[in-house]
């Protein structure tokens, strides 16, 4: 176990002095790798396992989601969203904060991508939340959680690579996000009602939308809540598996964004697949580099190791959760969501097996975990995402902004922790 520990030190290191974490844990698992069998071997491990990888047909379910989600992201969806979320809830107090959050969650499940509905709902929400003479505070933390939805809610990047590293059925993650992802909308809701009550000035009433505009928003939006229909239904339904889903998806958010107008120049193609390729490149690598990260690891025997303290410590099956989950929030002050999973469930998952763990239950779990790190110090990507976009709001009003919905997202983890049927119930009753 030193070694994987000297290992892990290694990383975090790295990562502290600026290096990409994929290229981060691609360095250290061949050094590590070499370091227990020599070079030669070390070498031929990375060769095949990146060519075994990227050979692996449950991964192309990644690159059409991603393109799914510049498609939806190109076809200038968002502001409709927002307004169709706001003709319902502006009038009330906290109102375009209740809005941002309901919007962020329509467009996180076709888009897929936190950092994209961080990023695209700052310039849409942020201007009319000012106007209304919104707290920077509430505004910009409303955004910066509602971005995390996008892990959650199906189709999630993370959960297709939870379902790939620890062996679960991708279609019955994205199901049994459903439950979960309704929870935090409202939960996100409840913190913004809490947040108003206490302090009416931090989110006053707008004003009602004209009925033509109003109108015209849902109108608007009802494609793309179709295409999330029939991604998710056609996978519960068993009519298709996630990677015919994605692709049906990804065809489906072209065409949409081509009956709004776009995608109709040659350029436009040619930028949409630049950044989905560009997208997809950066989850890639993290992927390999983690995997081969994974097989040092393994090689080093950490995992059987931990098999061995957890039985002496006598953990039982809730312990190791709580144990892994505490684990993953101390990660999440350093690596972003898809390092976090890649590193943490291969070190765990003899000993989840082991203590007959729930796999599509911990899946969601460790989701909720690592979504916490997208909006808690010292890292926190969305907080900074809106940082990037709004350069005038200053970072530490952001976090003082969040601070409702971590206490919201501890509440939904502790919830799905008791009452596992939040998440395993609609999986349970897939075909």
């Amino acid at each position: 176990m030193t070694t994987a520990l000297i290992g892990f030190a290694a990383l975090i290191l790295m990562c502290f002095f600026g290096f990409r974490v994929g290229f981060a844990t691609l360095f250290v698992g061949l050094v590590g790798f070499a370091f227990e069998r020599g070079w030669s071997a070390a070498f031929a491990m990375t060769g095949s396992q990146i060519m075994d990888d990227a050979m692996n047909y449950n991964l192309s379910v990644i690159p059409l989601f991603v393109l799914m989600g510049v498609f939806i992201y190109r076809a200038d969806i968002s502001k409709d969203l927002y307004q169709a979320a706001y003709s319902g809830l502006g009038g009330f107090r906290g109102g375009l904060a209740l809005s941002t959050v309901v919007a962020c969650a329509g467009f996180s499940a076709v888009c897929g991508s936190s950092l994209a509905t961080a990023a695209t709902m700052t310039k849409v929400a942020m201007p009319p939340m000012r106007k209304y003479g919104y707290q920077d505070s509430l505004a910009s933390g409303t955004i910066a959680a509602g971005g995390t939805l996008g892990i959650m809610i199906p189709p999630s990047v993370p959960l297709v690579i939870y379902g790939i590293v620890a062996e679960q059925d991708i279609g019955k993650l994205f199901i049994a996000g459903v439950l979960p992802g309704i929870l935090l909308v409202a939960l996100f809701m409840g913190a913004v009602a809490v947040t108003v009550r206490h302090n009416p000035e931090a989110g006053p009433a707008g004003d009602p939308l004209p009925a033509e505009d109003v109108r015209r928003a849902l109108r608007s939006v009802w494609p793309v809540l179709g295409l999330f229909v029939v991604v998710l239904g056609g996978i519960y339904g068993s009519i298709f598996t996630p990677t015919e889903a994605s692709g049906i998806g990804a065809f489906g958010a072209a065409v949409i964004a081509l009956s709004r107008g776009h995608l109709w120049k040659l350029t436009e193609w040619k930028d949409a697949l630049v950044e989905a390729v560009k997208t997809t490149s950066t989850l890639f690598i993290v992927i390999f580099g983690a995997l081969v990260f994974a097989q040092f690891i393994n090689l080093s025997g950490m995992p059987y190791d931990l098999l061995d303290l957890i039985d002496e410590l006598k953990l039982s099956p809730t312990g190791l959760v709580i144990a892994v989950a505490i684990i993953a929030v101390l990660m999440g002050m350093v690596f972003e969501s898809i390092g976090i999973l890649l590193l943490l469930v291969p070190v765990f998952l003899p000993s989840l097996y082991d203590a007959g763990v729930d796999m599509i239950w911990f899946g969601i779990i460790v989701v909720l975990v690592t979504e916490l790190g997208l909006i808690t110090p010292p890292i926190g990507m969305n907080v900074f995402v809106v940082k990037s976009v709004m350069p005038d709001i200053e970072l530490g009003a952001i976090f003082k902004g969040v601070v409702p919905f971590i206490a919201a997202d501890v509440l939904a983890l502790i919830l799905v922790f008791l009452v596992p049927g939040i998440a395993v119930w609609l999986p349970a009753l897939m075909r």
